[in-house]
């Protein structure tokens, strides 16, 4: 006898030693005993007998792992109130375990070695032909150390493995571009993992780095992306090639197929054919017919008999009381159910059968009843809650099919959920059901001579079963008359069924093998069908061996994990015996993991009786029933056999011995012969169905009478299953009748075996290789420690994300394992998979305990835990993306060419019809007012002017928070106070002329009165926003700052104020005795000043305009006389603003154009401003609204944040407000004012709500500004008094653009709707005296009309300079004195620093010109460069605000090539998980990013300024310095 198993094997092992090791084996898997411990006692038993035996899969994926000892990743951080949440039901009892939709998966059962192998000398070179039992067997991923079945020449297996794992490339495959280029080569060292996690001390175990920039960062944040990094360093891919790639085309990495990849070399199959299906002419002629025969002949014969949880028999069903039962409700159904006085049923008709799986007694009695009735039975689960994983789509199975009638049992009935009225529920997506009790005394008893037409023989449906797919919806498979008795036929000829003979049935009897063998072929053959039910399997593993053994039953019908679960319970059971089986029918043993089951269970149960022929796997499917049965010799079956496949190969769709790497093989045992009567082929999987090579694998298609014919009123995609016609290569059809495709992949092997390597429904196919979800679960199941994941539930599916299928998978973890085990776990998962599989897995999630969504019998429902998953509804414990590995079809980095100049350019633009992209506004000569502007230079004069000619003109009214006045201010009130002002700085502060003054006020007249002072008295003001008195710490600094910065010599203020910047909380934040001088102006005396100072030349300092930008910088603008007058004369002529004129101002007073508006514009204009300081909106949120409303203002200037706290806040008061009487018809503009992207989001949300309120549609526009000009556009008025001459502007027009191109700094218009469009709106009218034009930013030539580029602009009004920049004091000169390098060299242009472009539109201005509008797209110190391309955050904010719900905002930055995504989570804390995998998914999808860490916060977290900007900056040092206390931080591999 010459083993070809285990070449390894020196002498058989005595029965009782493999029965020890089976022990052994299943105390490890059950984790009774340490792998230490099993190691040891192994070794023991063993060492008389063989040198080494290693358990297989295992030792693969040992021998993968130990490769990738020494790479480290990143631990994610969280925050400890994360931790806590643990499952409902954590520690229920034992459940079954599943990996596939319906298997119940196997902690790694145990691969034991037996040694009684035949010999045959005809071997394939790819076969390993063995008798059950060999030791290469494995769960999925089997391997097997010697190539193919060769012994193997090292002479123990670890050291072949020793030397093999010893010279193994380390870097497998493919993966990520370098992002880590920039990090200094040095900072490789290892890093100690802390975890980021509330409680620690604050600076404790934390190291100093350098970024790339050499900035000293000292946290544990940057340790982390360090680590990150350093996984991320070794590129796996080739370099890029040099070239240039056109901007447009700007398209995915197709994956180019490998050349050397396997390809098949065999010949084409021949159709294979099973042996004549012989009707035997004794039998019965019909089910039904055996029913009557049996019924009237034997009625005393047992038919079923069903068990109870403590696994005694209930009731046993008599051949007799099943006939006698099933005529009573045939009867019942036919004439005893009227609607309207209609029968409610009709022939034909459908009818659900809704029973419990304790309960195959009742079961039987309605499907045969359905069947006497000539009603189509349709077994559906019992639904347990109104939302149960799937139930939606089965309601959807049941409306197509028209059912109106539900059969159950009178106590699954009162288990229903009920509606209020005690009638059942109606489930979500159900139709409406009758619901009918068919327990005994519910029915009626048909007359003596009554007797059904049944018909059973034709091509009529006879039952319809459910099905589910890949994609969760469930369909119907029909099953006809007589395709149901060729079925049963082919069953009692293929297992040689007798009368009288009893199986045992564990499985499903509603479906598949269960409803084939336990309810319909039993019946043909007068068989005893002992039922065991799944609650019993639950509480006592061994009861179907035990039924067996009472019952004497000559067959069972099990599947793998029933096998796998008595081997686990079996110690101590010395009294079964297994002798009486003729048959074990293994209904799984298509799946990888049954061969293991099969060999490990022989192993145990050989000495009691089991003998090895009986073991017989069999494959089916919903649509073609059962596929293939091996059947045993004493019927005429071959030999067993094993498959020791390529895995490598396999991806391909090849079948290949392995030979390179060992690792990595499949083993797999056929599922015997092609069904008696039926024939099969193996087609290509995609495509048309051509044959499949000897050597390639494809999906197996059966044409036999006894498949089902359809599925239920869905004709395409029957005509495609059940009506393939297979085709040679050269397109001639093999028969000429249909093949029905069985979803099942695989080949045809000697002796016309068929072998199954997986299931259609599971297939992965990720980049050109296809991958099977059971192999992976079997991988991710023999990755030690096996009992980290709970009771064995892993699921595996792929998700589609940019282009291709990523891998995904999802596992409960056991109750009681530590963050530290978890994430050790996920590690090594993916490095088994990766160097078993070579494929990358995506995303990696640990859920707690019996949180995934279940199956009916107890197994993981795949498609709802992807519907979960796609929808963030997963709720996962723990989470491990590996974008950077995984997507490498990402578009190629953009190339920088060779820079054109910018001669070059604007000839190419000119060659191209592109004109060059500058605008302004109206010509300021050309203005009647030029004299009035001479007369107005000085704003003090203007104000002594008004004072002296309309004293009592109405200036300011300032609104609290109730909407009442509390401060007004008219022309001469102005006056005297700016003069007690003016007095009490010269006499009390002693300045001198030109000294700088502080203003530190609140939003008010007082501010304007000292704004007016210091003016009077020839100081220089500068306005600062007051400290806030419950936030010190954070906003004193900054007022502060802005003192000392400016160099101011006095600090105006009101007495709170003054009082609080000399408090003890003040000196906790600040070093108070450095203040300058600090002067309250509330009761400062009534004073004249002598003189009231007038500035030498227009060109003399007015004022200091300080503002904090987005990037956090610091910086004050100088604004000279004449610049103030000329800002305030272009916002009169634009706004057309004159004395009988009332505006609704709700802005800060403190910088750019919510100063100029508060304190300028009124006393130029002399225009009337109600003042409403929007910190008042946070107690009453409709107070500007109704301010505007009460005095009738026309034009109203508010900010993004005012117009979002309206949004948010009054959404649903918009009613109540019109009852109070708020009319905004009055408005004519109402003008967003910032220094950013017009939010268009937000514009037209604000419109939409507030029309109710007579808000006009066109009112809404933006308006732009920035540090070196506050005011480039603003959307003029549309009706004024210069109607009539035709200066209406026209409206704000939108843009859609293509994201794509903008990233290259193109501008391309596209369609609205069209994919990766972007809408703009236009910024707002230019002002009049200004001019714009499109800068290069690099080469500051000029730009044409389709190019994205810096926007610069000169007017009179632009600021004179930087006054100061704190935070950077290099800022360029040429900020206010640049100049183009070509063409108009003269122009002395001041840059913006913000990204735009010009078009030309189709609308007409006052003048009769083309109207250009100007857009713009963001701050250039924002953008992101990453992959060669320029990125706008707010873009990719958008994107990802859209991922969840939950999200409330988000903000991104970069850090060492790394894009950082901070999202602030509005929800539940144990939900923040989910949000990790969806906002990787839509950056990748809308732009081709990978995101190298996302970071979940609190609401309120990313910091907002005043004029409701992100302030991204500081997030990113907040983050980097660890401040962000965050929720959940996850480093993306």
């Amino acid at each position: 006898m010459a083993d070809r198993g285990c070449p390894l094997e020196a002498a058989p092992l005595p029965a009782e030693v493999l029965e020890s090791l089976a022990e052994l084996e299943l105390e490890l898997s059950e984790g009774d005993i340490t792998q230490k411990g099993y190691e040891k006692k192994r070794a023991k038993l063993l060492a008389r007998y063989i040198p080494l035996i290693q358990d297989v899969h295992t030792e693969a994926v040992q021998a993968a792992l130990a490769k990738y000892k020494e790479r480290k990743m990143p631990m994610p951080s969280k925050r400890r109130s994360v931790l806590v949440h643990s499952s409902v039901e954590t520690y229920t009892p034992p459940d079954t375990s599943s990996a596939s939709e319906d298997e119940g998966s196997l902690r790694r059962p145990g691969r034991l070695t037996s040694a009684l192998l035949q010999s045959h000398s005809s071997i394939e070179p790819w076969l390993d032909r063995v008798i059950q039992g060999s030791s290469t067997s494995s769960s999925a991923s089997s391997t097997s150390s010697h190539p193919g079945g060769r012994p193997a020449a090292a002479p123990s297996t670890t050291t072949a493995l020793a030397g093999l794992t010893a010279h193994a490339h380390i870097d497998l495959h493919s993966a990520p571009p370098d992002v880590t280029t920039g990090l200094a080569e040095h900072s490789h060292y290892e890093r100690p993992q802390v975890a980021s996690v509330r409680g620690i001390p604050r600076g404790h175990g934390r190291n100093v780095l350098e970024t790339a920039d050499g900035v000293p960062v000292n946290s544990r944040v940057s340790s982390k992306i360090q680590q990150l990094l350093n996984t991320l360093k070794r590129p796996k891919r080739p370099p890029l090639k040099e070239f240039f790639v056109d901007d447009f085309e700007e398209l995915l990495e197709v994956q180019q197929p490998d050349p050397n990849q396997p390809k098949p070399e065999g010949d084409q199959m021949a159709v294979l054919k099973g042996e004549p299906l012989s009707v035997g002419t004794s039998g019965p002629s019909s089910l039904l017919a055996a029913l009557q025969l049996w019924g009237t002949t034997q009625p005393k014969a047992p038919c079923l008999t069903a068990l109870d949880t403590a696994g005694k028999a209930t009731c046993t069903l008599t051949y007799g009381k099943l006939w006698s039962r099933s005529l009573k409700l045939a009867y019942t159904l036919l004439n005893k159910l009227t609607s309207k006085n209609e029968p409610l049923l009709k022939p034909g008709d459908r009818v659900a059968l809704v029973f419990p799986n304790s309960d195959p007694v009742m079961f039987m009695v309605a499907f045969y009843g359905c069947l006497l009735a000539e009603l189509v039975p349709v077994p559906i689960e019992v639904p347990l809650t109104r939302k149960d994983a799937g139930s939606q789509q089965v309601g959807f199975l049941l409306g197509s099919c028209g059912v109106t009638l539900a059969l159950t049992t009178d106590a699954c009935q009162k288990g229903l959920p009920k509606a209020p009225t005690g009638e059942v529920a109606t489930f979500k997506g159900w139709p409406p059901l009758a619901w009918l009790v068919i327990d005994g005394k519910h029915l009626t008893k048909p007359p003596k001579d009554w007797y059904p037409l049944a018909q059973d023989t034709g091509s009529g449906t006879a039952y319809i079963e459910y099905k589910t797919s890949k994609e969760g919806s469930t369909v119907g498979v029909t099953v006809s008359h007589s395709s149901l008795l060729a079925q049963c036929r082919a069953l009692t000829q293929a297992c040689g069924y007798m009368e009288a003979e009893t199986l045992t049935n564990v499985l499903d009897f509603k479906r598949d093998a269960g409803l084939w063998h336990g309810v319909l072929t039993s019946v043909m053959n007068r068989m005893h069908v002992v039922s065991i039910p799944y609650a019993l399997m639950k509480v006592n593993p061994l009861s179907w061996i035990q039924k067996v053994c009472s019952y004497k039953a000559r067959a069972a019908l099990v599947k793998s994990r029933d096998m796998h679960w008595s081997l686990l319970a079996q110690r101590g059971q010395r009294d079964v015996c297994l002798s009486s089986l003729r048959m074990l029918i293994v209904a799984d043993g298509a799946n990888p993991w049954s061969i293991s089951s099969c060999d490990a269970f022989l192993n145990v149960f050989q000495s009691r009786g089991l003998r090895p022929e009986v073991i017989c796997p069999c494959a089916s499917s919903p649509e073609a029933l059962t596929v293939a049965i091996r059947r045993p010799p004493d019927l005429g079956g071959p030999p067993p056999r094993k498959a020791v496949l390529s895995m490598n190969g396999l991806s391909y769709g090849v079948i290949r011995v392995d030979t390179e790497e060992k690792l990595s093989v499949l083993t797999v045992q056929d599922v015997g012969q092609v069904m008696p009567g039926a024939s099969a082929c193996v087609v290509k999987v995609d495509g048309a169905p051509y044959l499949c090579k000897t050597d390639e694998i494809g999906e197996i298609c059966v044409n036999s009478i006894a498949t089902g014919t359809a599925y239920y009123g869905l004709l395409g995609i029957t005509k495609n299953v059940f009506e393939t016609v297979p085709v040679t290569a050269d397109g001639v059809p093999v028969s000429d009748r249909p093949f029905t495709r069985t979803g099942l992949l695989g080949f045809i092997g000697p002796d016309n075996l068929v072998f199954v390597v997986g299931k259609l429904d599971g297939l992965m196919v990720v980049g050109v290789r296809r991958h099977n979800a059971d192999d992976v679960v079997a991988t991710a199941l023999a990755v030690e420690p096996m009992k980290f994941v709970y009771r064995g539930r892993i699921a595996v599916f792929s998700v589609t994300v940019l282009h291709d299928d990523r891998i995904v998978l999802v596992a409960e973890q056991r109750p009681d394992a530590s963050e530290e085990d978890s994430f050790q776990w996920m590690s090594r998962v993916l490095q088994a998979i990766d160097s078993i599989h070579q494929v990358g897995v995506y995303c990696l999630a640990l859920v707690p305990a019996n949180t995934l969504p279940k199956a009916p019998l107890g197994g993981i429902h795949i498609s709802e835990t992807k519907q979960r998953f796609l929808e963030g509804m997963l709720h996962p414990c723990n989470v491990l993306m590996c974008p950077h590995t995984c997507v490498t079809n990402l578009p190629k980095p953009r190339q920088k060419q060779p820079e054109v100049g910018p001669a070059s350019m604007i000839v190419g633009n000119l060659v191209a019809g592109k004109r060059i992209a500058q605008a302004s506004g109206r010509e300021l000569a050309h203005l009647e007012d030029s004299d009035q502007a001479r007369k107005f230079l000085f704003l003090a004069d203007v104000l002594q002017w008004r004072a002296h000619t309309t004293p009592d003109h109405p200036l300011f009214l300032l609104l609290n928070a109730k909407g009442t006045v509390t401060s007004t201010a008219t022309c001469i009130q102005l006056h005297k106070r700016a003069e007690r002002v003016a007095a009490a700085l010269m006499e009390k502060g002693r300045l001198d002329a030109g000294d700088h003054v502080a203003l530190v006020y609140p939003p008010g007249v007082d501010l304007i009165a000292a704004f007016y002072g210091c003016l009077y008295c020839g100081c220089v003001p500068v306005t600062v926003r007051p400290p806030h008195p419950q936030n010190l710490g954070t906003t004193l600094p900054t007022v502060k700052m802005i003192v000392e910065v400016s160099k101011s010599a006095c600090v105006l203020s009101t007495q709170a104020i003054t009082r609080l910047l000399r408090s003890k909380e003040a000196a906790a934040a600040v070093d108070v005795r450095t203040w300058p001088t600090i002067l309250d102006t509330d009761d400062i005396p009534k004073k004249k000043v002598a003189s009231i100072f007038r500035p030498p030349s227009p060109d003399v300092l007015a004022y200091l305009d300080f503002s904090v930008s987005t990037t956090g910088i610091l910086a004050g603008v100088k604004m000279s006389h004449a610049a103030t007058s000329a800002l305030c004369r272009s916002i009169k002529l634009q706004c057309e603003l004159y004395p009988s004129r009332q505006i609704a101002i709700c802005l800060d007073p403190y910088c750019g154009l919510g100063f100029a508006l508060w304190c300028l514009c009124s006393v130029y204009s002399g225009h009337q401003s109600v003042l409403v300081p929007p910190l008042e909106l946070e107690s009453n949120v409709s107070l500007w609204l109704s301010a505007v409303s009460q005095y009738k203002a026309r034009v109203t200037f508010c900010s993004y944040s005012v117009m979002e706290m309206c949004t948010k806040g009054l959404g649903a008061q918009t009613g109540a407000l019109r009852m109070k009487g708020v009319n905004l018809s009055c408005v004519r503009t109402c003008m967003v004012v910032a220094e950013e992207r017009p939010r268009i989001s937000l514009t037209q949300s604000f419109s939409k709500l507030f029309k109710d309120l007579g808000l006009p549609a066109r009112a809404v526009s933006t308006t732009f500004g920035c540090r070196v000009n506050v005011a480039i556009c603003l959307q003029p008025n549309r009706l004024g008094k210069l109607a009539e001459q035709g200066t209406t502007g026209p409206d704000p027009t939108t843009v859609y653009v293509d994201m794509r191109a903008l990233r290259h700094d193109r501008v391309r218009l596209v369609e609205r709707g069209s994919p990766h469009s972007l809408p703009l709106m236009e910024s707002g009218k230019i002002l009049p005296g200004v001019k714009v034009i499109i800068a290069h930013t690099e080469t500051k030539g000029p730009l044409g009309d389709s190019h994205l580029g810096e926007i610069w602009v000169s007017s009179p009004h632009n600021a004179t300079g930087y006054y100061t920049v704190y935070g950077e004091e290099t800022l360029h000169a040429d900020h206010f004195s640049a100049r183009l390098s070509f063409g108009d060299t003269q122009t002395i242009w001041a840059r913006t620093g913000y990204l735009g472009f010009l078009r030309r539109t189709e609308l007409t201005d006052a003048s009769g010109e083309r109207h250009d509008a100007l857009y713009v797209v963001g701050s250039l110190d924002e953008t992101l460069e990453l992959r060669g391309m320029r990125y706008h955050p707010i873009d990719i904010e958008t994107s990802v605000i859209r991922a969840h719900r939950s999200i409330a905002e988000c903000a991104v930055f970069t850090w060492t090539n790394l894009l950082v995504v901070v999202v602030e989570l509005d929800g539940l804390e144990q939900d923040a998980l989910d949000l990790v995998a969806l906002v990787t998914n839509v950056v990748l999808e809308e732009h081709y990013l990978v995101v190298g860490v996302v970071v979940i916060v609190d609401p309120g977290v990313i910091p907002i300024n005043s004029r409701g900007e992100k302030q991204r900056m500081h997030l990113r040092d907040g983050f980097l310095a660890d401040q962000l206390d965050p929720i959940y931080v996850a480093y993306n591999m």
